[in-house]
């Protein structure tokens, strides 16, 4: 063959039959070298890599690459190193061994392509590498039951997308929310409501803030027929589907507060008769803002109120919505009032119903912890007396809230809204539902029809939920037949449960009913 070039390989741990060396500068070898060995390597590489069709087991292929000492062959004769072609020259400390070629394991193919018959020893492939160290104790436990907060680590932390104090349009669809939890705010949405729209539903905006200031109904259907028009409905119709959840429920809202203004809260849009009393590019709409929330019957308190309310001053850091909605001064998005003049009866009692909202949200874990108990469980009537204090504290700030709504102005269009809302039975707040739910103060009431009838203005989600409680709290309200102190606390907890109802009852006659007699404290 001749002399062969001197190759310089460079390796940071040039491995050879004496062990690891590491040398700053590369170690060459020169002198005659037959290429036995880099056969003997690629074979090998050539076998690690057959596909199912090859036979006889075949070695992991990162173990080809890993030094494995061959019988016949002299000790230093060693396969290649990660990082090393096959055919280079290995550096070692004292030179080259060129002695017989390595026979291949069992079922592999040898130089010749006929399978060898020789078997292998088993050997423990050891890599030059160092092994990774393994976490111990906590962090061991931390990464395995969190692998992908490893990926985490590193990111900024800005807010990530969907969260309240991120991208203020959130999610965009609806699968990407995560299921909801009373307990953690209640019937109150998950963020703030969006204060205003942009692009194209500006236009919409606009329209609800004009129809919920018209002077009667004729002028807030003026207003829709102008925008049918100048196809501004369709326009918007067209758009329905680029909107995210957050900002559909937000057009949801001035929907809403359109339909009452015209007078068509109780139809439904998409019923033949409703095109003879609505406009129709206005119905298209309605249904297909319907559709994009999932939620048919949304013109009621629970959209024109919760939905309808903004910090006074944004707050300087996170906080969960009822904390927000109780500590924080509120406003309406869209006023019933006109600008610069006092909030209306209608804008204080629609507040004034997310402001209960926020402070009920005991109510709703109380209910998740009387779900499912037994009426002889120890920790039945001390629930049920922390739902009697809850309820009085609730009572108290209605009290509380009627001597301001009192001496706000009214005008005849409003209290014809409130007036045909009432009488849809859409004024029911959530919260007063989920009690009810938990004490069965409707099954006896209202009758459970009437019940369904109040729980269809409620989110599907919403009213799943409550049907879970009618399920969940029976062997509770099975207290209301016995006797004994356990059974006392159950009636006072519905007692105070019917004064609520009743202070709320008197809370919206006074917003549609001006007069100058004063909310009593009477039940």
């Amino acid at each position: 063959m001749g002399d062969t070039a001197i190759t310089k390989t460079t390796t940071a741990e040039p491995v050879t039959a004496a062990g690891t060396v590491t040398t700053a500068e590369p170690v060459t070898a020169a002198g005659p070298v037959t290429l036995k060995m880099a056969e003997a390597a690629t074979t090998a590489e050539a076998a690690t890599t057959a596909g199912p069709g090859a036979p006889g087991p075949a070695r992991p292929a990162h173990a080809a690459a890993l030094p494995v000492a061959s019988p016949g062959t002299s000790p230093a004769t060693t396969e290649p190193a990660p990082g090393i072609p096959p055919g280079a020259r290995i550096p070692s400390t004292g030179g080259i061994s060129s002695g017989p070629d390595t026979p291949p394991g069992p079922g592999r193919p040898s130089a010749a392509g006929t399978p060898s018959a020789t078997p292998a020893p088993a050997a423990t492939p050891t890599s030059p590498l160092p092994a990774p160290r393994r976490a111990t104790g906590p962090a061991r436990a931390e990464e395995a039951a969190h692998p992908a907060a490893r990926e985490d680590k590193g990111q900024s932390a800005a807010p990530r997308q969907g969260r309240a104090d991120g991208d203020p349009d959130g999610p965009a669809d609806a699968a990407t929310i995560t299921p909801h939890d009373p307990c953690a705010h209640g019937f109150l949405p998950e963020r703030p409501p969006v204060r205003s729209l942009i692009g194209t539903w500006t236009r919409l905006d606009a329209m609800a803030r004009a129809a919920a200031v018209a002077p009667d109904r004729e002028a807030a259907v003026a207003l829709v027929e102008r925008a049918h028009r100048a196809d501004e409905l369709a326009a918007l119709r067209q758009r329905v589907s680029r909107l995210s959840l957050r900002n559909a429920e937000a057009a949801a809202m001035r929907i809403a507060v359109i339909a009452v203004s015209c007078g068509w809260c109780g139809i439904d849009p998409q019923a033949p008769a409703a095109r003879e009393v609505a406009d129709e590019a206005f119905l298209d709409l309605w249904a297909a803002i319907a559709h994009r929330i999932g939620h048919d019957q949304f013109v009621a308190l629970p959209t024109l109120a919760l939905h309808n309310w903004a910090p006074e001053r944004k707050p300087r850091r996170h906080i969960p919505i009822d904390q927000l909605a109780r500590t924080e001064t509120l406003v309406p998005i869209v006023r019933w009032a006109p600008e610069g003049q006092p909030l209306s009866r209608l804008d204080r009692l629609m507040l004034a119903a997310t402001r209960l909202e926020a402070h009920g949200i005991w109510l709703f874990r109380l209910a998740e912890t009387l779900a499912g108990r037994s009426p002889d469980d120890s920790s039945t009537p001390t629930a049920l007396r922390r739902m009697v204090r809850v309820q009085h504290a609730l009572r108290a700030q209605l009290l509380a809230e009627a001597a301001e709504l009192s001496a706000a102005p009214a005008t005849p269009q409003q209290r014809a809204v409130l007036g045909a809302l009432a009488g849809q039975g859409a004024l029911e707040p959530p919260v007063l539902q989920a009690a009810d739910a938990v004490l069965g103060i409707g099954a006896r009431r209202l009758r459970e029809g009437r019940r369904q009838l109040l729980r269809r203005h409620l989110p599907a989600q919403h009213r799943a939920w409550l049907s879970a409680m009618d399920r969940h709290c029976a062997p509770v309200r099975t207290l209301a037949h016995r006797g004994g102190p356990d059974a006392a606390v159950y009636r006072e907890a519905q007692e105070s449960l019917i004064a609520l109802r009743r202070t709320y009852t008197a809370l919206v006659q006074a917003a549609a009913r001006p007069t100058g007699a004063p909310l009593t404290r009477a039940a």
